[in-house]
């Protein structure tokens, strides 16, 4: 046979095979990068989320390519970023190593192969051939599986959902930051995680200090479940936020619990779990002190059964489910990580004050009207979903004016501030917020920045002060009118601000700062830094790496944003030490009150600047 017959054998056998392939629809070429859409489809193929070591920030995108120490990765919003691959977490630096020698094995493969994979279950995910007998928690998510999607492997099990019950929501907040509950897309790569061979950890973690963001736990509905403290560390059921039945909408308006969902019980059963917790240990409702298992619980809210298998109870005071975590974790960024990430179709907006939320109905399928009240005058806020991810707003107020606004995720995406290792720079920046549901007539707080309203005890008179002639600290984080930057509050970058200082006292060798407040029951500290070295007149806004950072009062080395409860003015202090000599006090032990026990006979003098913020 010539090698033309051969050839031309040869060429209509791949022709046949290749469309074979198209026709089951279900098979590929594997290529040197995962494949991203165009369109707007539920899962784009390839999405994995990506974290930063140092940063602990999040990308989430596919990866293109690797070589020469880089990795290219193509967002979900279809910027495509080259980043260097050990500023990557290791795990993300495994899974690149592992897909360039399964590049290269294809490659250098001598015959022609066709990869047919498995094809890709309802939620993107590629279905096992022959999976295993289904897992213990499956059964526990079954009373709600219309509505989720549930698949495992051998280390995780997968739980798909939009994050939305189906009780009713927000009725009874009396602390309402503006969100309200918009579905999200908790599929895919971007599926709650449950490990299903949890492993008791050495140091268990609890969740008092740590892990004030993200979710903690999923219930068994699909509805992720925060720290009962939020990002404050105030009681989410004490302050009013939560709805009647422990849930409200977060930045992203998304709806989730902070407290344990015991209504779940009536229809899991009583003897059921109602959630698991992230570390992979269930949480089951109130314990009956009648029983004969009954046993105390321990400080993480859970105890070992006749089994000696561990799992958590739901209480009905704090810390009202896992008080930690008794399993592995990790936790980056103040949550555990990985977790689902929720995608905001708008701005975050303010609290409206003396709001009480008193309805919340569905009306139509993707439509939703929430009513409130403001000191017996009510207000509304109507919206649709359709079916591109947009939304249509219409925002009546206590007066009857009304608003409307359409958001859509890609107009997000498109004005959203540069991704860590992107120079190029945004189109813009963020927009500022659109009008949602305008501020009642007669309530004159400010917009942020502002200085018309001022709540007692806040004095204006005095704004800076010093214990040495000409010692002066300034700050160009902070506006004329001694409000603080944004981007230095937990509502913006969380940045530490720029502090400058001159005239600091003869025989100075170190100075100290630290950012404070005089909260109405104790004294909150935000950032110490100490050892700075004489010849340092300033800090730059998220400085870093000068002097020696101490404890703030979460027992962090960082620096914690302001995140006043509000609404209302409050006053911080930014304090600068000059001192003698340096101080020798370690990191973990340099509390504010420490650093002052220290300095006490080192001492030269001590300038503060005050600075204003509202929330």
């Amino acid at each position: 046979m010539t090698p033309r017959i051969v050839r031309g054998l040869t060429h209509r056998f791949l022709s046949s095979v290749f469309a074979i392939a198209l026709t089951l629809g279900g098979s590929h070429f594997v290529f040197a990068h995962d494949g991203h859409d165009h369109g707007d489809s539920a899962e784009p193929k390839g999405l994995r989320t990506w974290t930063l070591d140092e940063e602990g920030a999040h990308l989430h995108g596919a990866f293109v390519t690797a070589s020469g120490g880089d990795v290219q990765i193509r967002l979900d919003d279809n910027r495509l970023v080259t980043l260097k691959i050990n500023r990557l977490v290791a795990s993300d630096r495994h899974w690149i190593g592992s897909r360039l020698e399964a590049i290269e094995t294809l490659n250098q493969s001598r015959p022609l192969q066709l990869v047919f994979q498995n094809s890709p279950s309802s939620d993107g995910i590629q279905a096992k051939q022959n999976p295993k007998a289904a897992p213990l928690i499956n059964k526990h998510f079954q009373p709600f599986a219309s509505v989720l999607k549930l698949r495992w492997d051998d280390k995780y099990f997968y739980v798909g959902s939009n994050g939305m019950p189906d009780h009713p929501m927000m009725i009874g907040i009396r602390s309402w930051q503006q969100q309200v509950p918009i579905p999200q897309k908790y599929f895919g790569h971007n599926a709650w995680r449950i490990p299903l061979h949890p492993v008791p950890a050495k140091q268990p973690m609890s969740t008092k200090n740590n892990f004030l963001r993200g979710a903690i736990a999923l219930a068994v509905n699909g509805v992720p479940i925060f720290n009962p403290l939020n990002n404050r560390g105030d009681d989410a059921l004490l302050f009013g936020e939560l709805d009647q039945f422990g849930g409200h909408c977060g930045r992203a308006d998304d709806y989730h619990y902070h407290i344990a969902p015991v209504h779940l019980q009536k229809t899991t059963g009583e003897d059921q779990p109602i959630a698991y917790a992230l570390d992979g240990y269930p949480i089951f409702g109130y314990q009956d002190e009648q029983a004969g298992d009954f046993a105390p619980l321990d400080s993480l809210g859970g105890h070992q059964d006749a089994d000696g298998k561990y799992h958590y109870h739901a209480t009905k005071e704090y810390p009202y489910l896992n008080g930690g975590f008794y399993g592995e974790v990790v936790e980056r960024g103040g949550q555990v990580d990985p977790q689902p990430r929720a995608e905001p179709i708008r701005p975050d907006l303010r609290p409206l004050r003396d709001a009480t939320i008193t309805e919340f109905t569905q009306p139509n399928p993707g439509s939703y009207r929430l009513v409130y009240d403001v000191r017996g005058q009510q207000g509304t806020v109507s919206y649709t979903l359709a079916d591109d991810g947009s939304a249509d707003f219409e925002f009546v107020d206590t007066t009857g004016r009304k608003t409307s606004q359409t958001y859509s995720r890609r107009d997000q995406r498109r004005n959203a501030p540069p991704i860590p290792g992107d120079d190029r720079p945004s189109d813009g920046g963020p927009p500022p917020p659109p009008p949602g549901p305008p501020r009642d007539s007669d309530d004159n707080r400010p917009p942020r920045g502002g200085a018309k309203r001022v709540d007692p005890p806040v004095d204006l008179s005095s704004m800076s002060r010093t214990t040495a002639a000409g010692f002066q600290v300034t700050s160009t984080s902070v506006d004329k009118k001694h409000f603080l930057s944004v981007d230095c509050t937990c509502d913006g970058a969380a940045q530490s601000p720029a502090i400058t200082w001159k005239g600091a006292p003869a025989g100075t060798n170190s100075f100290a700062v630290n950012i404070w407040h005089t909260a109405p029951d104790q004294e909150k500290s935000y950032w110490v830094v100490y050892n700075i070295p004489a010849g340092v007149t300033s800090l730059k806004q998220n400085a870093q790496g000068v002097g020696i950072v101490g404890a703030n009062d979460r027992g962090r080395s960082n620096y914690d944003p302001m995140c006043s409860k509000g609404p209302g003015l409050k006053k911080y202090h930014i304090t600068v030490f000059a001192l003698s000599e340096e101080l020798r006090v370690s990191p973990p032990k340099a509390t504010r009150a420490n650093l002052q026990k220290a300095m006490k006979n080192i001492l030269l003098g001590e300038s503060t600047m005050d600075v204003l913020y509202e929330r």
